[in-house]
C-alpha cells in the first residue's frame, strides 16, 4: 500500500489516442500510477484497456499523447524496452510454455548461458530466489510448467516480470480463472510485492476484488478516462457503474416479477445426494421462478447443478421435470425433458470456440435442419441469426468465430441454443464470470426476461448479491448441505455469510 498520496508518479500518461482502421480506441486516456500502489483499471469490454496497455507494453505504438516514465518523457517502442524500463505485462491468457521447466521460463528470452551453453545450475538458483520472493519457495524450478495449476502458472509469469527487476506490473484479469482461496494467495502475493516498492496495475471486472486490493482507480469508458485516481476507500460502488456504464447501480438488477399463482412446478429436485458432496438437496421450481443456490466456491453449489443435469450420477434422491422422473446420471434425459445447462467453465464445457457463432447455437437441435441427409446450412444460419437478435448479441454475426465474442455475448450464444432448442428448465452456473459491469446488467435483464416468458431457472454465483438481486428464492448451501432456504427478499450477504460461518463451525 502507498504510504504518501503525494508522491511522484512512476508513470503519468496524459492524452493516449489510438485509431485502427478508422476506428478510435482510445479518444485521450489519462493514467497516473504511484510507487508501491495498486492502481486499479476498470471499464466494460471494448473500453480501450486492453489497447492501452499494450501501449504501455510496446505492443502497439500510440497515434498522440505522452508518457512519463520516473519523470522522462519516453517512447515505449517495442516490447523488449519496456521490460528494459521495468515495466512487465501479465495478460488474462498467460504466456508461459508448457514444455519448459519453471526456470526455463523465468528467464525466457533472456536464458542464463556462457559461450553458448545454458547455465542450468544458475538460474534455477535464481528462479528458486524469486519463488521464495513470491511465497513459493516450495515449486521446484527444474518442474515442468504444464504440471502446474493455473494459480501457479501465475505465480512463475510474475517470477519472470520479476527478472527483469521490473518497477511495475500490469496484471490483466489475473483472477478470472483463481477459484477464492487462489484469489487470496494472489493478493498475498501483490500486497508483498508493493511492499518490496513494486506498483501494479490490476485489471478486473470483479468490483469487490478492486476493493481489496486497490488503492486508487482510474476509469475508462468508450475509449475515454472518465475519472483518474480515485480513492477506492472514498470511492461508492453506485458511482464507479455510473462511471463505467452511465447507468446508476438501482438499475443493474432488474425488478421482480411476480410468479403466477397458478404457475406450474416445473421442476422437482426430491432428496438428491452426491456421495462425499452433498446430501438431501430438495427443490422445486415453478415455471417463471428464479432459484438460486447460494454459498462458498466448494459448498456444492455446482456439482448440485450438475448432477440434476445428468453429467453426474447422482447416489441419492431423484429429479422429476414436468411430472417425468429422470434417470440418474444421463445429460441426454435432462434435455429431452427440457434441462438446458450453461456451466461455469463456458469456454472449455460449453463452446466450441473455433466454430462459427451459428454453429454453437444451433448444437443441441443440429437435426432438425437435415433433410433426405442434407444439411439445410442456410436455414441453420437464419435461425441462429433470429435467436441472436433476439438476445441483441453483438455483433449479431451468424460467420463469426466463437471465440472473438466477449464474455457476455458467449454467455448469450450459450442462451440461445438452449432457447432454440425449447428449454423449460435452465440451470445457470456463474452466468457473468468474466463479464463487465454493463454486460451483466444485459445478462441479468435477459435472465428476469427468460423468467417472465415461463421459463424455470436455478442459478449459482459466486457472488451473493448477484443471487439475492436476480433470485426469487434462495437456498443457503453450506459443506454440502441445505442451511436454510428463504424469500430472496429476506436475507442479505451478511445473513448468508453468518449462516454458512455457524453451519463450518457447527
Amino acid at each position: 500500500m502507498i504510504d504518501d498520496d503525494h508522491s511522484e508518479p512512476l508513470l503519468r500518461v496524459h492524452g493516449i489516442t489510438k485509431a485502427f482502421a478508422g476506428v478510435q480506441a482510445l479518444k485521450g486516456v489519462d493514467l497516473e500510477v504511484r510507487p508501491a500502489e495498486v492502481h486499479c483499471l476498470l471499464g466494460q469490454n471494448g473500453a480501450g484497456k486492453s489497447t492501452l496497455i499494450k501501449v504501455l507494453s510496446g505492443v502497439y505504438q500510440p497515434d498522440g499523447g505522452v508518457i512519463r516514465w520516473q519523470g522522462d518523457e519516453v517512447s515505449i517502442i517495442h516490447p523488449v524496452f519496456a521490460l528494459g524500463l521495468g515495466i512487465a505485462t501479465m495478460y488474462q491468457e498467460l504466456d508461459v510454455v508448457d514444455g519448459l521447466t519453471i526456470a526455463e521460463n523465468i528467464f525466457l528470452g533472456h536464458e542464463r548461458s556462457s559461450g553458448g551453453l545454458l547455465k542450468v545450475k544458475e538460474a534455477n538458483r535464481a528462479a528458486r530466489a524469486l519463488l521464495v520472493r513470491l511465497g513459493h519457495g516450495n515449486l521446484s524450478p527444474s518442474t515442468e510448467v504444464g504440471r502446474l495449476s493455473a494459480a501457479n502458472k501465475q505465480i512463475v509469469s510474475m517470477a519472470r516480470a520479476l527478472s527483469h527487476d521490473t518497477k511495475l506490473i500490469i496484471m490483466d484479469e489475473p483472477s478470472a480463472v483463481l477459484d477464492s482461496e487462489e484469489v487470496r494467495n494472489l493478493f498475498r502475493v501483490i500486497r508483498e510485492l508493493t511492499a518490496q516498492g513494486v506498483a501494479v496495475v490490476y485489471i478486473s471486472h470483479r468490483l469487490e476484488e478492486i476493493r481489496q486490493i486497490g488503492d486508487r482507480i482510474t476509469v475508462i469508458k468508450d475509449g475515454s478516462s472518465m475519472a483518474v485516481g480515485l480513492s477506492v476507500a472514498d470511492t461508492s460502488t453506485a458511482d464507479l457503474i455510473t462511471l463505467m456504464t452511465g447507468r446508476t447501480v438501482a438499475n443493474v438488477f432488474p425488478d421482480r416479477v411476480p410468479v403466477p399463482a397458478e404457475a406450474p412446478v416445473l421442476i422437482e429436485v426430491a432428496g438428491l445426494g452426491l456421495r462425499g458432496i452433498f446430501a438431501d438437496v430438495s427443490l422445486s421450481v415453478r415455471g417463471g421462478e428464479i432459484v438460486g443456490l447460494a454459498g462458498l466456491v466448494g459448498s456444492g453449489r455446482s456439482e448440485i447443478l450438475e448432477t440434476i443435469y445428468g453429467a453426474r450420477k447422482a447416489s441419492a434422491g431423484h429429479v422429476t421435470v414436468a411430472g417425468v422422473r429422470l434417470a440418474a446420471g444421463s445429460v441426454n434425459d435432462a434435455v429431452k425433458a427440457g434441462i438446458g445447462l450453461a456451466p461455469e467453465e463456458r469456454k472449455s464445457q460449453g463452446l466450441i470456440l473455433d466454430e462459427q457463432v451459428y454453429r454453437n447455437v444451433t448444437l443441441s437441435t443440429f437435426a432438425r435442419f437435415a433433410r433426405g441427409g442434407f444439411l439445410d446450412e442456410r436455414r441453420e444460419r437464419q435461425v441462429a441469426l433470429e435467436q441472436m437478435q433476439a438476445l441483441e448479441l453483438r455483433p449479431a454475426d451468424p460467420d463469426r468465430a466463437t471465440r472473438t465474442l466477449s464474455g457476455g455475448n458467449q454467455q448469450k450464444v450459450l442462451l440461445a441454443r438452449w432457447l432454440l432448442h425449447g428449454t423449460k428448465v435452465l440451470l445457470l452456473d456463474e452466468p457473468t464470470r468474466g463479464v463487465d459491469v454493463g454486460a451483466r446488467a444485459e445478462i441479468y435483464a435477459l435472465i428476469r426476461r427468460l423468467a417472465a416468458a415461463g421459463t424455470a431457472i436455478i442459478l449459482v454465483s459466486s457472488e451473493i448479491e448477484e443471487v439475492i438481486g436476480l433470485a426469487d428464492r434462495v437456498l443457503v448451501i453450506g459443506d454440502g448441505e441445505v442451511l436454510t432456504t428463504t424469500d430472496a427478499h429476506a436475507i442479505d450477504e451478511a445473513g448468508v455469510l453468518d449462516l454458512v460461518m455457524k453451519g463450518a463451525a457447527a
